[in-house]
């Protein structure tokens, strides 16, 4: 099961009491105040996980804490900290405040370690008061309460290419071609009910060139204003690099692939102008039907962009595609990165 979002509340641990304590030893008569301090709680903190692909940990386990911190003792023993609650978290998670509606953290890095909510800090025990003019006194503080409060985690997919195109245009046939991912495909629409995640290997290339890309599932008109499928994860191409846009040229189902893609880069806009604007790639795919041939005419007539061919079933194109899509997510993405 795919998970991308979810609501989960946190809690960090509070601080541990400080201790009212005084030595009692039988050559000490004066011995003086030796109270501890309370240790600090455990906070909730957010560590960015490679290996973590979604949220499906925190909707069946959506109540976090973190451990109370230990009460101070005497002698002079202070209490030991709580221990941390661990939330390992995909890349790409946005966390936003649920009473705030603002987003409060968001992990992009492997490793990356961001505090959610801090734990309180523990009480001084009475050692703290001790002046020359209080010898021996009888105050102890409590600790202070950990942070706290409801967030909802929304995943935005990070993956250099953005797989987007209508159902039945081949693109769990693509990804499973070009990539070690396996998704289902299947003669119908809709076969893909969640984002696929695929990484396309350049190894008989010096550098080991990696890329990943997400299959986003079929995209229908009006996705944007909340119909079909497409619409819940219009989201996970969002930080993509480039969009390769799919496009059945066979025109199965009775389609027209000029519609297709005119209808594509019009819900993308309608979803985030920014996306249209985003460094793009065509691809023709089912170029082995007869038909595919007379529509790509017609659809460079009234598109004038380029447009790779390629074929899922015979594998015809598909290696000049691969170096093609390495080309240009070099060129689009900043330089140094």
């Amino acid at each position: 099961m795919f998970i991308d979002e979810c609501v989960i509340k946190a809690q960090a641990g509070d601080g541990g009491r400080g201790c009212i304590s005084f030595r009692r030893e039988k050559y000490e008569p004066w011995g003086g105040p030796n109270g501890g301090d309370g240790g600090r709680g455990g906070d909730i903190v957010l560590l960015g996980d490679v290996n973590t692909n979604n949220l499906i940990d925190y909707k069946y386990k959506p109540h976090w804490k973190g451990e109370r911190g230990e009460h101070g003792m005497g002698s002079d023993c202070n209490g030991r900290e709580g221990r941390s609650a661990i939330l390992k978290m995909p890349l790409g998670t946005v966390v936003i405040n649920e009473e705030t509606g603002k987003a409060v953290a968001e992990i992009v890095h492997e490793g990356e370690r961001i505090v959610l909510c801090k734990g309180g800090n523990g009480g001084w025990g009475n050692t703290r008061f001790k002046s020359s003019t209080n010898r021996a006194p009888k105050r102890a503080n409590p600790g202070a309460p950990g942070e706290g409060g409801t967030f909802r985690l929304v995943l935005k997919s990070i993956a250099d290419i953005g797989l987007v195109g209508f159902p039945n245009a081949g693109k769990s046939s693509l990804t499973s071609k070009i990539t070690k991912a396996h998704p289902k495909t299947a003669a119908y629409p809709f076969t893909t009910l969640h984002p696929q995640i695929g990484v396309i290997e350049y190894n008989d290339l010096k550098t080991q060139d990696r890329l990943l890309i997400a299959d986003v599932p079929g995209l229908i008109e009006g996705a944007s204003e909340n119909r079909g499928l497409g619409h819940r994860f219009l989201r996970h191409i969002e930080r993509c690099t480039l969009l390769m846009f799919l496009i059945d040229m066979a025109g199965t189902d009775a389609r027209d692939p000029r519609d297709d893609y005119a209808t594509l880069l019009k819900e993308l806009k309608l979803y985030d102008p920014a996306l249209a604007k985003k460094a793009r790639i065509v691809v023709a795919n089912k170029m082995d039907i007869p038909e595919a041939e007379k529509n790509l005419k017609k659809f460079k007539t009234r598109h004038k962009v380029d447009i790779l061919k390629i074929s899922c079933l015979t594998g015809d194109g598909l290696d000049k595609l691969k170096k093609e899509l390495l080309k240009r997510v070099r060129k689009a993405k900043p330089s140094g990165k």
